[in-house]
Parts: C-alpha cells; sequence; structure tokens
C-alpha cells in the first residue's frame, strides 16, 4: 500500500472534514481516506502510486485547499511539515536581540492582532491555535455570512423589487453546491492572504498547533495536535479563545442533527422549511436570508427581535419581515425537541412545530471552560466570561484577555482593537479601549445600526434626553430608491442637545452610523449636526434631517435646505 499526507485548508467544522473524505475517496485509486478537522490533513493509502495533482484538484472542486507533504507519511507519523509546524523558538527581533516571551492562546482578529504587535516591538510570540488559523471571522462568521446574505440579497432583487413596474422579474434558480464554492473559495483565500500567509511571513511569530492550558501563572503546558505534550514558559500571556455557539436546554434537542450557524452556513441544499430558534443577531440575518433562498422560515424569539435594542428596532424589522412571508413568534418557546423520519419536531405549550431543519441560534459561550485559568488565577463572571479591565488586563498580573472570551462587546472590530491594546501594555504602555461610542450593524435588510446610548439607557443612567425619530419618508435618498423601511432616532441630552446615541433601520443604516459615530465621539450636539453640509441624495443626510427635527418640521423643508 502506497501512504500520502494532505494538509488540508479551509476547514471549519468536523462536516467539512466529511465533504474532504468524500471528494478524496471518489478519487480512483483510493483505498482509504481518514481527514482530520483538528489537525488539518487528510491521510490516504492507495494500491498503487498516485498522482498528487489529482488529490489537490478534487479537494479543491470541493471547497477547500490542499498541498502534499513533503514527504508520505504512515498514518500516524509525522510529515516534515509537521516538524516545521513544531520546531523551537524563532529569533527575537528586538532592538537587543533579546524580547519579552509573549505567548498568545487563539489565532483570531485579537490574538492576530496582539502578536502582530507584540513582534513589531522586539517580542518573542508564540501563537497556539487548536483548530483553523483565523478564529471565528474570516472562517465561520463575518465573512461568510455576509457572502451568503449578499447573494440572498442579490436573489431577492431579482424576485422583487421597487421598480417591478418598469423591469421585469425572473425567479432566480439557486444552486447551493456553486453559491457554497464561491463562498468557500473567498474564506480560504481570505485566510490565506490574512492569517496563514501573514503569519509565515513574520519570523518572530512561532505557531503551535495544539490545546493550551495554564499550569500556572508563567506556564502554558500544550497538546500539540501531531502528538506529545510542550511546555512553555511566558512573560505575558494573552487569551483569546473566542467563543462557541450556545445551545439551550431543550430536552430531546442534543441528539438531532440541528445546525449552528456554522453548520447553517456551509449547509449543502437550501431547506424547504426552516425552523429558527433565537432572536438575536446571528438568527435575524440568517433567517431572513435562508428565507430569500427560498426556505419557508418560521422564528421562535423568547420575546421579540433584537430585544436588547430599542423596541422600535425590533417592532421595524418584525414588519420588514413579514412583509417577506417570515413568520415571527415572538415571546415563544420550544421545550422538547425531536427528530423524525427527517423531520425536526418541536414542541413548546400545547403548540408544535415542523420543519426540515432547524437553526439554533441563541448567543455565544466563551470558551474558556478547558484552559485552567484557575492555576493562572484568572477570574470570570457568571457568563464564564474572563473579567479585563479598559487595558485588557485579567486579575492575573502578567496575564490579559481580548476578544469574544471575555466581557467586552463580541465583534471582531472590537476584538482587534483590544488585542492591539493588550500587546501595547504587556510591552510596558497604557492603552485604553473606549467604548462608550462603539457602533454595530446588524446585516438584515432594512439593515439595523445603531451607536451610544439608547433612550431607556439614557433614562436609567438619570440622564434628561430628548428624542426624535425621523421616518425614512423624509429622507430623499430613500424617496428616490422607492423604500422608505424604516427610521433614523436621535438621543439627545436635554440642554445642551449633546448627541447620546442613534439608532437607524434603514436600506444601508451600517453605512451612516460611522458618521453619528464620530459625532458622539466628538461631543458634538444635535444642532452642530444640523448645521453641517450633507451631500444631498445620500442615505447619510438623513443625519442631518434627523438632527433638523429638534428644531424644525422637516416636512416643510424644501430639498437640500440648509
Amino acid at each position: 500500500m502506497n501512504a500520502h499526507t494532505l494538509h488540508i485548508t479551509g476547514m471549519t467544522c468536523m462536516s467539512c472534514a466529511a465533504h474532504v473524505e468524500k471528494a478524496l475517496t471518489g478519487v480512483a485509486g483510493v483505498g482509504s481516506a481518514k481527514v482530520s478537522y483538528e489537525q488539518g490533513q487528510a491521510q490516504l493509502q492507495s494500491s498503487a502510486p498516485m498522482d498528487p495533482a489529482e488529490l489537490i484538484v478534487a479537494v479543491a472542486r470541493a471547497g477547500y485547499g490542499a498541498e502534499l507533504e513533503a514527504r508520505p507519511s504512515s498514518l500516524h507519523g509525522n510529515g516534515e511539515a509537521a516538524a516545521r509546524r513544531n520546531e523551537g523558538p524563532r529569533p527575537a527581533i528586538g532592538p537587543d536581540g533579546e524580547g519579552l516571551g509573549v505567548a498568545i492562546i487563539g489565532s483570531g482578529g485579537a490574538a492576530m492582532a496582539a502578536a502582530l504587535k507584540a513582534a513589531s516591538e522586539g517580542a518573542r510570540v508564540t501563537l497556539i491555535e487548536r483548530g483553523v488559523l483565523g478564529g471565528t471571522c474570516v472562517n465561520v462568521g463575518c465573512v461568510p455570512s455576509k457572502i451568503f446574505i449578499r447573494a440572498a440579497h442579490v436573489a431577492h432583487l431579482r424576485r422583487h423589487s421597487p421598480f417591478d413596474e418598469g423591469i421585469s422579474t425572473a425567479p432566480p434558480v439557486i444552486d447551493r453546491g456553486r453559491l457554497l464554492a464561491q463562498q468557500q473559495a473567498r474564506v480560504t483565500a481570505l485566510r490565506e492572504a490574512k492569517y496563514e500567509g501573514i503569519l509565515r511571513d513574520t519570523p518572530a511569530i512561532q505557531v503551535l498547533h495544539g490545546r493550551a492550558r495554564f499550569m500556572d501563572a508563567s506556564h502554558l503546558a500544550v497538546d500539540l495536535l501531531d502528538g506529545g505534550e510542550r511546555t512553555l514558559a511566558f512573560d505575558r500571556c494573552l487569551i483569546a479563545t473566542g467563543a462557541s455557539a450556545s445551545i439551550p436546554p431543550i430536552q430531546g434537542l442534543a441528539g438531532t442533527p440541528y445546525w449552528t450557524s456554522a453548520e447553517a452556513l456551509e449547509c449543502e441544499r437550501i431547506p424547504t422549511r426552516l425552523l429558527v430558534v433565537g432572536a438575536s443577531v446571528v438568527a435575524v440575518e440568517l433567517a431572513q436570508a435562508f428565507a430569500r433562498l427560498g426556505s419557508q422560515v418560521t422564528i421562535l424569539a423568547r420575546h421579540g427581535l433584537l430585544s436588547a435594542e430599542d423596541s422600535a428596532v425590533g417592532e421595524a424589522l418584525i414588519g420588514a419581515f413579514r412583509t417577506e412571508g417570515i413568520e415571527v413568534l415572538e415571546h415563544t418557546q420550544a421545550d422538547l425537541a425531536a427528530h423524525v423520519d427527517g423531520e425536526f419536531v418541536l414542541t413548546g405549550k400545547g403548540q408544535q412545530w415542523r420543519a426540515d431543519a432547524l437553526l439554533v441560534a441563541t448567543g455565544r459561550t466563551p470558551n474558556t471552560t478547558d484552559v485552567g485559568l484557575d492555576a493562572a488565577g484568572v477570574n470570570v463572571n457568571d457568563a464564564g466570561q474572563i473579567l479585563v479591565d479598559s487595558g485588557m488586563r485579567t486579575s492575573a498580573s502578567n496575564i490579559y484577555a481580548a476578544g469574544d472570551c471575555t466581557d467586552q462587546p463580541q465583534f471582531v472590530y472590537v476584538a482587534a482593537a483590544a488585542g492591539t491594546r493588550a500587546a501595547i501594555n504587556m510591552l510596558g504602555g497604557d492603552a485604553q479601549l473606549d467604548l462608550s461610542a462603539m457602533p454595530a450593524v446588524v446585516f438584515t435588510d432594512p439593515q439595523v445600526a445603531t451607536v451610544g446610548l439608547t433612550e431607556a439607557q439614557a433614562r436609567q443612567a438619570g440622564m434628561a434626553v430628548e428624542t426624535r425619530t425621523l421616518a425614512l419618508e423624509h429622507v430623499p435618498r430613500a424617496l428616490a430608491n422607492f423604500d422608505t423601511r424604516g427610521f433614523i432616532k436621535m438621543v439627545a441630552e436635554t440642554g445642551s442637545g449633546r448627541l447620546l446615541g442613534v439608532q437607524a433601520v434603514a436600506p444601508e443604516a451600517g453605512e451612516l452610523i460611522q458618521t453619528a459615530a464620530v459625532a458622539i465621539r466628538a461631543g458634538m450636539t444635535v444642532h452642530d449636526l444640523a448645521d453641517q453640509l450633507f451631500p444631498y441624495l445620500t442615505m447619510v443626510e438623513g443625519l442631518k434631517l434627523a438632527a433638523q427635527t429638534f428644531t424644525k418640521d422637516v416636512s416643510q423643508l424644501s430639498c437640500c435646505a440648509g
């Protein structure tokens, strides 16, 4: 028998490994294929010599990348590539030839930002990753989800738009296999460009593939995926282990083939009927996308949609969803789940719901339970989130944390900013992360974009506030688009008029919210905003109009009124 080892890129879960395995066993001459998601490897046996190009092409057709190890190996052997990954520390690049030893657990946005910053300042960095490089955002989060959502948006416009009277429509034919291949190819390319390639080209950063746990506040034990264990001493450490899907305690759910967002984004077919349990960001984004790609979608919302936001936000989104045929059941919970003859059956309070697929999107849980935090003296809250200050310092003086494993907001741009500041502080600096004007976007249609305080939050803080809500029918860009769904709401301090918060539900709301964030950061008032020049027939002009409503009736203004 002939043995080969392939290094596989692009896998983001166990189902990916199954896809690769199926592709490889379909190649003539391959006797067996064993694919490991955690190791990122495929071990093959064939009765005759194989052409590596055939294997690589087969993997590529499945939507993944493949590279032959430098030499064949047995099913349990270590190839040269594995040996290279486990070589000793690389030289430091500090001005004196030495630097602090920095260990970073994870390889997502926070980890990469910290590693690159620390390495640029002369630290010796060891980055430890137990799965695929790149973390949630590029692999199973932001990038694939926005590609999926954009494809669904295009499908929706081909089926229906405000200009149907003058532009003919045609029901789109959805080829999920090709869409998935396109999506995963872009994920693979971005991971290579922004993570794998950068790490290869940065000699001050060593990468260990394995699971890390604290032995004490200055040592890590790393169980290497290629076998064996390594003890790593560090001067400073950053925990950036991210988070995973949180699964509600629904009886019977654990024994069913339900989806989290990761499986949903990699599904090979669009289900005829989809049940969505959850009502937060991931739930609403994917629910609408699946509906636009052809699924009959029902959302089971424990409260309302996006219930943490201003109540008007959820109400507007529910209205938009129901117009598209998405069933939204508020104040609804399932307490029993079953999967019988290929069908999901959920039950709750005498009601029953059936579907071909089930997406569970009820939030995320920090990956902190198996890192040995107690041994290092790192404190967490009741939700398992690592407690950090504005400089990313934990309760252990030389250990920092950033990203979704902490008690900070779970956004990749927050994680990256936190990682950079953590690195600065590890090396003696004092950088702080100010989240008082943090913008956030939900990529539904219309989009939801927020920054600063809601009216309720401001009043709970004891602040006297005034608010104004501008319907999009008063925004010229929305009128020109024949799409006036949504609103822009402003929260201002009574008397001074200082802008405290903005909530927007509008097509492309994400493109206007940064202007509001800058205005809040600069301490501007609504009067300042109302007096600014905004380009006509842009959605961001809605901010000027919303600000003007504090002193004027904008329905009585001419176009471009100053």
